[in-house]
């Protein structure tokens, strides 16, 4: 029998990386022992962590901004100690949360077109964390929502808007937290922890939905993502120290619905989702390659379709959002490789013959429209991420600067304190935050 090859518009992806000219040259990539993506870009922007003495720092470039950087370059520096995560706000462009090892989480607010003196105030400094703060998270779909993970393995729910901490899960993980992820519509998170144990946790409800205890059995870092249909995708090591790959239904978190055993390199495998075409690519940390699968309803439900080799070896990856592809060009997705001196874009591409709109590939996306405001969310409401039609290619709308209106405290006091009220900032409605 003629074994039967599996239909799939995503067999013939395939990577490139750019020209010399179309890279960022001469950046000092941070070599701060930490696994995060080291990265971050939007439409607008790429952000790279990058070595700075005495404190932390990161590069933000305009996108065009390519070719060799230079020395005097300006920085966004305003931690005291190494910056460990970078994540853009989905709802703003030109808002990026910054953790560091200094214990704080801080928000920056780009200008339009770029650096043009270095940044050393944020709009908000969030305080909470004990140790050292490795992960940072924006809200899916609610303004102002962003997610801090510490050393102290504690999880925070702030509301950027007023600077607060609305939420702290400080009691649910025994061990460091390896990563967070949020569902879809942003109800649920899903963590993988250094006990092995892969969680599910409604957050406003402070409560585990469920958890699995040795998703992975090897002692190397787990990574955990949400999938947009509510699984929950992993990876981890083997105690053979073999690299896995799972796939789990949080409604029976017994076996997995498929396991996948890869190699033995020792490089963590983070994991880039695209929920579009529910493609997963897998950037180790250390690897020169990038693999990719399609995640399917049927056996074996992860399907490898290729792998991008390259020489060198990369130190971190940054993952554009759909709405910054080129969509003439059937660009599925494009990364953004560090190495040590540079940044290197790769694109991923459908060959296709015709120039036209190729809908079957770009189905409407998630857009930049927040769904919720902060306390519509932290009230308990949820919505799906609010979709955009890429057909006519995405145009960058303005965004509204972020105010971060401090609550008063002082309002709850008795009447014999109105002189400190006048000193505190008055409160704002929500129409101030961001867009």
């Amino acid at each position: 029998m003629r074994r039967v090859v599996r239909q799939s518009k995503f067999r013939h992806v395939f990577g490139q990386a750019v020209k010399n000219d179309q890279c960022y040259d001469d950046i000092r990539v941070s070599r701060v022992t930490w696994d995060s993506s080291f990265c971050a870009v939007n439409p607008r922007f790429v952000a790279i962590i990058i070595e700075a003495s005495g404190g932390g720092a990161f590069l933000v470039l305009p996108l065009h901004k390519t070719g060799r950087i230079d020395k005097s370059y300006p920085t966004v520096c305003g931690h005291t100690g190494p910056v460990l995560d970078i994540d853009w706000c989905p709802h703003n462009d030109q808002v990026i949360a910054s953790g560091s090892e200094d214990c704080t989480v801080m928000v920056w607010q780009i200008p339009e077109n770029g650096l043009t003196l270095s940044l050393t105030e944020p709009v908000v400094i969030l305080e909470g964390h004990s140790k050292r703060v490795g992960i940072v998270a924006w809200h899916p779909t609610a303004r102002n929502v962003l997610l801090s993970a510490g050393c102290d393995n504690a999880i925070i729910i702030w509301n950027v808007g007023t600077g607060e901490a609305l939420i702290n899960l400080d009691d649910m993980h025994s061990d460091m937290i390896y990563n967070v992820s949020w569902n879809r519509n942003g109800s649920l998170i899903c963590t993988a922890s250094k006990d092995k144990k892969v969680r599910v946790i409604d957050p406003r409800k402070q409560e585990i939905v469920a958890e699995k205890e040795k998703a992975h059995e090897g002692a190397r870092p787990m990574r955990a993502i949400f999938l947009a249909d509510g699984n929950v995708f992993t990876t981890g090591f083997s105690r053979m120290s073999e690299r896995q790959l799972a796939l789990w239904n949080p409604k029976n978190m017994q076996e997995p619905i498929a396991l996948h055993e890869m190699d033995t390199s020792n490089g963590v495998l983070l994991p880039f989702y695209d929920p579009d075409t529910s493609i997963i690519y897998l950037c180790g940390k250390g690897d020169s390659s990038i693999r990719y699968f399609e995640i399917t309803d049927e056996s074996p439900y992860v399907h490898y379709l290729n792998t991008f080799s390259s020489k060198e070896p990369q130190r971190g990856m940054g993952y554009m959002p759909k709405r910054g592809l080129d969509v003439n060009k059937c660009e599925i997705a494009r990364f953004f490789k560090l190495h040590e001196r540079k940044c290197e874009p790769i694109i991923m591409t459908v060959p296709r013959k015709s120039d036209l709109f190729q809908d079957d590939l770009y189905p409407d996306t998630a857009g930049p429209e927040a769904a919720l405001e902060a306390e519509e969310w932290f009230e308990g409401k949820n919505a799906d991420p609010v979709l955009i039609s890429l057909k006519h290619g995405y145009i960058p709308g303005k965004n509204r600067d972020l105010k971060v209106v401090k609550k008063n405290i002082l309002d709850s006091k008795p009447t014999a304190n109105k002189k400190c009220d006048l000193i505190s900032a008055p409160k704002k409605t929500p129409d101030t935050a961001t867009k």
